[in-house]
């Protein structure tokens, strides 16, 4: 198993060499814009779970993560060989981000609150 600290600075690493090769050395046009947003590794280092979204939003969410799923064995290789320290290098699976989505459904529920309550202390007023 791996201390937290030894997990986070190998995660980093993984996430500004992806980030590298995502901008300048991949030639598939499904991965334009892709934008990594955090990576999970587990204790094991076995599995990278990484975590993208696009300036698009969702809307592209399947052709990216098609894209991905293309050139996972390419990226691990390119990742594995730029990062050659570890013994063995995780599998990587990629997610997309939902974050954005459920932040945009709280702002409008709490919109939402804010607007009935306005609406409530109007008709208290009348």
């Amino acid at each position: 198993m791996v201390s937290e600290m030894r997990l986070k600075r190998i995660a980093d690493r993984i996430v500004e060499e992806l980030t590298i090769i995502l901008l300048r050395e991949t030639a598939d046009p499904r991965l334009d814009g892709v934008t990594i947003t955090h990576i999970r590794l587990d204790p094991e280092v076995s599995f990278a779970d990484i975590y993208v979204s696009a300036l698009e939003g969702e809307d592209r969410s399947e052709e990216i993560l098609a894209g991905l799923k293309h050139a996972r064995g390419y990226l691990r290789s390119e990742l594995a060989h730029r990062i050659s320290h570890l013994r063995s290098f995780p599998k990587l699976r990629f997610h997309w981000d939902e974050t954005l989505k459920k932040a945009n459904r709280i702002d409008a529920l709490i919109a939402q609150l804010d607007a009935e309550e306005i609406a409530k202390k109007s008709n208290e007023h009348e």
